[in-house]
This record gives C-alpha cells, sequence and structure tokens, in this order.
C-alpha cells in the first residue's frame, strides 16, 4: 500500500523547514562580508538537508512500490486480455448454443403440440418398440431441459464476468493515475530542493571564488603593505613556524594573468625598454595607433560626463606616480595607453559610459599633475586597436612572470633569462610575484599566523585529493576542518586518513610547464612517492587547507622547510 500520510507529512515537514529556515537565514545583514553570506547559505542547507532527504527517501520507496504495482498492473492487464478473449469465444460459443437451443426449443414446442401418447403403441410392432421410443423421446426431453439451464448458467456468468472486466479495467486505470500523480508530485517537490541546493551550491561557490581572490587587480596609489610571515625562506616577511617538516603553498601572481603586467612594465622599463617595446610585448595580435581620434569626453558612473584626455585619464589611480621618478616612467606610459585604449572598448569609442571602480579602472577626481599627467601627454591620441576598433586592453599588477594569451598569440614568459629568477616582476620587486597567502581580503586568519603546514595536514590534503579523483568518500565533505570559521561537515582528519591512508609528509618537488602553470608535484609520503596533477592538487589544496591558506594561481609552488 502506497503510505500516503507519509508522503503528506515529510513534505509538510520539508515546506516548514524551508520556509522557516529561509526566513531566519535573511535574517542578517551581511552587506560585503562574503564568510558571513556562506555561513548562511550553509544554514541554509543544514536546515533543507532532514527534509530533504526524508522527501527523497520517500520517493524512491513510492517509486519501487509503483514499480511493483506497475509490475502486478501489467499481469493483471494480461489476464484480463486473456479474459476477455475468452469471454469474446464463449460469446460465439454461446450464440452458437442459443440458436441450436432455439431450434431445439421450438421442435420441442413442436412435438409437445402434436405428441399422442398411443401412436407408439398404435405405430410399432410390439410393445417393447413402444416402450422404446418413449423412452429415447423422454431422455431427448430431459437433455433438452438441461441445455437450457447450463445456457442460462453461462449467459447469467459471462454477464458477470463482463461487469467485473469493466470494473477491473477502471480500478487499474484510477490506481495507475493515482500513483502516478503520487510520483510526480513528490518528484516535483524533490526536484525543487534539488533545483534551489544547486543554486546554493553555485552561490557557495561564487562567494568562495570572491575570497579567495586575495587582491586587487591593479595597483593603484595606496602604499603597499606586507602581510607579515606570508613570504619564502630568506625574505624580509618570512616568518619561521617552529616546527620540521613544514610546507607552504606560494603563489606566482594573481588568478588574472592576461594582458599587460604592471609590475612586469615597470621592471621592464626599468630594464632600458620603450613603452611601445612593452605595449608589443604584452599586447601581440594588436597594433599601436599613434593618431586615434579620441573622443572629448566620457561618461563615468558618479561623475558625469567629463573631458576625456584633460580630467579622465589625469585622474586614473591604476600605478604609483613615484614609479616615474625611480626608471619607470615609460612603465606609466604604457599603463596611460592601455588604460585609453581599454576606457575607449568600454564604452564604444565614448558613446557608452564606464564605472570609476577597480571592477573598470580606477578614477578620482583629483587630477595628477606630476610624473603620470606627463606619461598621458606624451602618449596622447595613442590607442590599442584591432580591426580598427580600441582594444579591450586587460592588464593586472603581477602576472607570475607569465603572461597568458589574450588574442591569437601564444602568451610570453615575462623574463630577461631564467624564470623565476629574472622575471621582470621579481626586478620591479613586485610584492605579490612569490606570496603564500593565509589571510582574507579583509583580513581574518582563522587563527593561523602563516601560511605553513604541519607534515600531517599536507598528508591530509593528499587524502582529500585521494577523495576527490579516486572516489571512496563523499566530496561534498570535503573542506577546512576548522569549523569555527567555515561550519558546515567536514571530515575529520582521522575519517580522511581511514579513505586515503597518507599519514605524513618527507619530500616535495614541482614541475612547470611551458605555458606558465604547475603542471605536476610529486610527494615522498609514507606510501612512497605520488604525482599529482597540478589543477588537481590546487583544488584539494583549496578546499582543505586550514583557514584561509589557499593557491590564487594556477602557477604555484610548494615549498618544505
Amino acid at each position: 500500500m502506497i503510505r500516503t500520510k507519509s508522503v503528506v507529512k515529510s513534505t509538510l515537514i520539508f515546506v516548514f523547514l524551508f520556509f522557516y529556515f529561509f526566513t531566519l537565514a535573511g535574517a542578517e545583514d551581511c552587506g560585503n562580508n562574503y564568510q558571513c553570506q556562506i555561513d548562511q547559505i550553509q544554514r541554509e542547507i543544514d536546515a533543507l538537508t532532514p527534509a530533504h532527504e526524508n522527501n527523497k527517501a520517500e520517493l524512491a520507496n513510492l517509486n519501487k512500490q509503483i514499480s511493483n504495482l506497475k509490475l502486478r498492473i501489467t499481469d493483471l492487464s494480461t489476464e484480463l486480455e486473456g479474459v476477455e478473449i475468452d469471454i469474446s469465444s464463449r460469446e460465439r460459443d454461446l450464440s452458437f448454443a442459443k440458436a441450436v437451443f432455439e431450434e431445439k426449443a421450438e421442435n420441442h414446442y413442436r412435438f409437445l403440440r402434436t405428441y399422442d401418447p398411443l401412436m407408439p403403441f398404435l405405430s410399432t410392432d410390439n410393445a417393447s418398440e413402444a416402450f422404446f421410443e418413449i423412452t429415447f423421446r423422454q431422455k431427448a426431453a430431459d437433455q433438452d431441459r438441461v441445455t437450457m439451464d447450463e445456457y442460462a448458467d453461462d449467459l447469467v456468468k459471462l454477464n458477470d464476468d463482463k461487469k467485473k472486466l469493466e470494473g477491473s479495467r477502471s480500478t487499474l486505470a484510477a490506481a495507475k493515475a493515482n500513483i502516478d500523480g503520487r510520483a510526480t508530485f513528490l518528484a516535483g517537490e524533490v526536484s525543487k530542493v534539488e533545483s534551489y541546493l544547486s543554486e546554493l551550491s553555485s552561490r557557495q561557490e561564487e562567494l568562495a571564488a570572491l575570497k579567495a581572490g586575495g587582491f586587487q587587480t591593479s595597483i593603484g596609489d595606496t602604499p603597499l603593505t606586507l602581510e607579515p610571515c606570508s613570504g619564502p625562506p630568506g625574505s624580509s616577511n618570512f616568518c619561521d613556524p617552529g616546527f620540521r617538516p613544514a610546507f607552504a603553498g606560494f603563489s606566482f601572481g594573481a588568478p588574472h594573468r592576461t594582458g599587460m603586467s604592471q609590475y612586469g612594465a615597470y621592471g621592464r622599463a626599468k630594464s632600458g625598454q620603450s613603452a611601445e617595446t612593452i605595449l608589443s610585448a604584452y599586447f601581440q595580435g594588436a597594433n599601436l595607433n599613434k593618431g586615434y581620434s579620441v573622443p572629448g569626453s566620457i561618461t563615468v558612473s558618479g561623475y558625469g560626463t567629463i573631458p576625456f584626455e584633460d580630467n579622465y585619464l589625469l585622474g586614473i589611480y591604476e600605478v604609483p606616480e613615484s614609479w616615474g621618478d625611480n626608471g619607470g616612467l615609460e612603465a606609466l606610459k604604457a599603463q596611460a595607453v592601455a588604460a585609453r585604449s581599454y576606457a575607449l572598448s568600454a564604452t564604444n569609442n565614448g558613446a557608452g559610459s564606464i564605472c570609476a571602480t577597480e571592477s573598470c579602472q580606477v578614477y578620482k577626481p583629483q587630477l595628477k599633475s606630476g610624473k603620470w599627467a606627463e606619461a598621458v601627454r606624451a602618449t596622447r591620441g595613442w590607442v590599442i586597436e584591432r580591426g580598427g576598433q580600441a582594444a579591450a586592453t586587460y592588464y593586472s599588477s603581477t602576472t607570475g612572470g607569465f603572461t597568458i594569451s589574450q588574442w591569437d598569440w601564444s602568451g610570453i614568459k615575462d623574463t630577461s633569462g631564467d624564470w623565476p629568477n629574472t622575471a621582470y616582476e621579481k626586478v620591479s620587486g613586485s610584492p605579490w610575484f612569490y606570496k603564500g597567502w593565509y589571510k582574507s581580503r579583509g583580513g581574518s586568519t582563522c587563527g593561523r599566523t602563516n601560511p605553513w603546514l604541519t607534515s600531517e595536514e599536507m598528508a591530509d590534503i593528499l587524502n582529500s585529493w585521494k577523495v576527490l579523483t579516486g572516489g571512496g568518500g563523499d566530496v561534498g565533505r570535503i573542506s577546512p576542518v576548522d569549523t569555527g570559521c567555515w561550519g558546515g561537515n567536514p571530515y575529520s582528519m582521522s575519517e580522511l586518513l581511514g579513505i586515503g591512508g597518507y599519514t605524513s609528509v618527507n619530500s616535495v618537488s614541482v614541475v612547470y610547464s611551458n605555458s606558465g602553470s604547475t603542471q605536476t608535484v610529486s610527494f615522498g609520503t609514507n606510501k612512497g612517492t605520488i604525482t599529482i596533477n597540478g589543477d588537481e592538487l590546487k583544488k584539494a589544496f583549496n578546499l582543505r587547507a586550514p583557514g584561509y591558506i589557499g593557491l590564487k594561481s594556477s602557477l604555484f609552488n610548494i615549498e618544505k622547510l
């Protein structure tokens, strides 16, 4: 029997929990606090899960019952088809029997009307023959009466069977429609929740990506502040974690490595390269037009329509103006051309508007009059173009010494010799060229004071990688174990150890690809040497590493102390 009450009960539980916890989660205003928003989402997921799991279990049970019922319906339908064939055959037989019976009844009636009991004696030569004929006629009459009784019984039974057949068909049709309707309803409820949970997971991934973004895509004019303990051994901001062996992930540059590296341009300028040479290196596949017809004004969100060359470009705050006094004037010129080209591309040559934040490029109404203004005026009318139109000239602060292809070129190894020691970004002193990240953008640390991991913590990440790529566990439970920061129901280290089996790491080596990414990382472990694809390790590392420790770029190194 289908458990109607159970279905309704689980559905009501789902509806109640959904709206209650959705309202509860929405009660706190997180603003731009991404961790707060993630925590809210996790609470919604946790609240939805019990009712959703009940609904899924109920649906699975219902589908099993439906499958059994449909098999029974199929079997019964087959039987009914046989009954229908049998009834049809009986109808034909009874039709023939009826004709015979009617003829016999007519003959018997005639016989009774004309029969004279003295005739057998008058028409035969002796009494024996007379008695034989009388006995024969009596038996024939008795048999006719039996035939009539059987016909009447068959006729009654035939009508009853036909009624039962029609009733069975109607009942089966109603039962099938009923269970199909219930299954459709419950499947719909499960689908709604699955869709919502999928949406939550997408939002969660998006927020996690925002949190892992690390740093701005441009430099601005704000004095640089190095995070303490985020540097490699030998650097000014290195902190010894106090234990051995120790492992840390160091990222080369930012996630966004397309177009011009601002620190790379600065390093090239300090190495004697001109603005034209710098631009041709970073924007291959485009050309520099030094006589481009720029519009007289541009519309900037929040500031209205302002003069383009003599206001907007003089208010661009993307690189420190002090670079111009330290051998970097050509880098300022290259930045001026990139900013001009990007603005014209983003606004369709001035027809549209552009934002004034780092989401586009930073503009402030406090106009510059020093080296930046000199660079803007020296490159007046210089625009990078493709196909006769201003090109979308992307740029970022630091690319790790490799710039990825933007258009129809293969990218460049941004170094004057052997990478990474002679990378132009290292020459210019980029604080983000090689960095260990352990803080959120807002400064949260989850109690971590440096990016270094113990041998057991590194092995725990390898166990996470094992689940992510080899199965044997619940991928959804791969998250940092410091639940005070992340929430959820992550695996404990002992649980993951039971799946992956890695207890310690004692060595590490890295292979980089020619295209500027970490190709493989090999670890010496208690189970021997294992080699992991760079992208796979980055995913496992960022999902499982404690707190906000993370790898920002696909180009990274794992250091060992």
